[in-house]
């Protein structure tokens, strides 16, 4: 559940459901945590402004993962001090030409940090580092990088931004490894590339001790346009996902509305200019906690268990062809084959923002907060889109033939 003045926020393009400040512009998730019955999320945090300027770090805490608390800021940029710019030392590797977000995991009873890094080669790659004492950071090399064949198909980018080392549960009872980074092909990406990930196995080598993590598959985290940054918080019994979503600018091409296998039809998506964003007051969004697994050998991401508890008033029952939906909604859809659109539609046209195809036993999940949309697809990936609704536009979900769909109008619990 949001904080009040979210509750109450005068602009109809705020989600009421996903977690985030009722101001200000906030970046990418980092530093996760659960605690005496609390969650815990930082993120980047601009509480004067919606624009991406004087970074502090936010913090959210729920202890539901549905009922989220605003913090004071935790950490605030010193002036003329070490951390004015929010930047860590360089590595003296001549290689290493950037460096970004580390990451801190344990292995085998040691601790160990990954840094996210670009090379002069224009290779992305991951340093590795043996953190016995948090104060001292020995870095033992480039961990990994695009020279290896499976991580240049899944993860292509010349930075690797927010990496992530975590094991997750698979259903084959495999001890399967999660390596998962975002991806930037400069160092200020207005359109950074999304989020690929590797799975594999870990094992020490036998000289050094160090890990050695071996990948055998990979892909995509999310197939929409607007997600980034990802973070996991690795719990004893399941790992928990959240992304940053960030505004849209103003009449973006349509290569971004790709969300499955079907392009959408409309030449570009409107998007807010600066001046209406500065107007709002707010920029960017994170995603619904996502539960991660690993099934037939491919990652697979639901919501969070918690997230069903946000159904209010059922207001579709088994309903086919082309159904309107509230701006705060869950649809659940089965059945059917073929095209799936799910668009704003209003007196003078429709714009499509979700577009993929159905066949057999797929399952859909398509949840609809004010200006951001997550499509999952059972056994799978789910996408992220943005989207804007202008006056007079509704949300319709047009499906085809054979299948039908529950629907839920969004709710606080409690209320």
């Amino acid at each position: 559940m949001p904080m009040d003045d979210a509750v109450n926020h005068p602009d109809p393009a705020f989600p009421l459901f996903h977690p985030r400040p009722a101001k200000g512009w906030i970046g990418g998730p980092c530093g996760l945590g659960h605690r005496d019955g609390r969650f815990h999320v930082f993120f980047q945090f601009n509480p004067d402004s919606a624009r991406q300027e004087g970074i502090c770090w936010g913090h959210l805490s729920s202890p539901d993962l549905l009922r989220w608390t605003e913090e004071s800021v935790a950490l605030r940029p010193q002036p003329a001090g070490p951390d004015e710019l929010g930047s860590l030392t360089m590595p003296a590797d001549p290689r290493v030409t950037a460096v970004r977000d580390p990451f801190l995991f344990r292995f085998q009873g040691l601790r160990f940090a990954l840094q996210g890094a670009g090379l002069a080669s224009g290779h992305a790659a991951v340093l590795l580092y043996s953190v016995d004492d948090l104060r001292v950071w020995n870095c033992e090399g480039i961990w990994l990088s695009t020279e290896d064949p499976l991580a240049a198909a899944h993860l292509p980018a010349a930075i690797w931004e927010c990496p992530q080392l975590v094991r997750v549960p698979d259903s084959s009872g495999a001890e399967t490894w999660l390596f998962m980074a975002s991806l930037s092909n400069s160092g200020n990406d207005d359109h950074p590339g999304g989020v690929g990930y590797l799975l594999g196995s870990l094992a020490a080598d036998a000289v050094t001790g160090l890990p050695v993590f071996v990948p055998v598959a990979g892909g995509k985290a999310d197939l929409g346009p607007d997600f980034h940054a990802a973070q996991i918080l690795p719990l004893p019994d399941r790992a928990l996902l959240w992304g940053w979503s960030n505004e849209v600018a103003g009449n973006e091409a349509a290569g971004n509305e790709v969300a499955g296998n079907e392009v959408a039809g409309a030449a570009r998506r409107a998007g807010r200019s600066q001046a209406e964003i500065d107007e709002a007051g707010w920029a960017g969004v994170l995603t619904f906690p996502r539960r991660l697994f690993v099934h037939g050998g491919a990652l697979a991401v639901e919501p969070a268990a918690e997230i069903t508890a946000y159904r209010g008033r059922r207001c579709l029952k088994n309903a086919a062809g082309t159904l309107h939906l509230p701006r705060h909604a869950e649809a659940l859809v089965t059945g059917g084959e073929g095209g799936i659109r799910l668009v704003l539609a209003s007196a003078g046209g429709r714009r499509t923002v979700f577009a993929d195809t159905v066949a057999g036993g797929d399952e859909l999940r398509i949840f609809i907060d004010s200006s951001i949309v997550e499509v999952y697809r059972h056994g799978s990936v789910p996408a992220t889109v943005r989207a804007y609704p202008a006056a007079g536009e509704d949300w319709q979900l047009e499906l085809p033939h054979g299948a039908a769909a529950d629907a839920w109008e969004l709710h606080q619990p409690g209320g």
